[in-house]
């Protein structure tokens, strides 16, 4: 007996996709709301009500760009030692000792970072003058 493939299978997950999604969608259109206030139709983002007549452009401080870009930073760097974690056995005690010189600079640029202020949200007008050594 030879082995034919079963398409008839991909044929049942299909239609059970397609009945699901109709379900969904007609219990959605069934036991939603219908109702048309004022505000279902202003334009509503991230807590933000638009103001008619205003920009839509909002400025934000320089910090919350650091900070976004900071976590990008450091949660990639995240995945890379997850991988390594996956792998620690197969890369042995080289893999070992590289990962602690890859966290050893992720601390280093990390301390570089809290030293030069980067993560002070302090504004730099109410910061106590650097003390002088003498």
């Amino acid at each position: 007996m030879s082995q034919q493939p079963q398409y008839w299978v991909l044929g049942v997950y299909v239609a059970a996709v397609l009945a699901l999604v109709t379900a969904i969608l007609g219990l959605s259109y069934v036991l939603g709301e219908r109702h048309a206030g004022r505000a279902t139709v202003e334009p509503f983002e991230s807590g933000i009500v638009a103001a008619a007549g205003e920009s839509a452009h909002v400025r934000f401080p320089v910090q919350f760009y650091l900070v976004a870009m900071f976590f990008v930073v450091f949660d990639l760097e995240s995945v890379f030692i997850y991988a390594w974690a996956v792998a620690a056995r197969a890369a042995g005690w080289a893999g070992y000792i590289e990962v602690m010189v890859f966290i050893g600079i992720l601390m280093a640029a990390l301390l570089y970072l809290w030293r030069c202020g980067a993560l002070d949200w302090t504004p730099w007008r109410s910061r106590r003058p650097a003390q002088r050594q003498g």
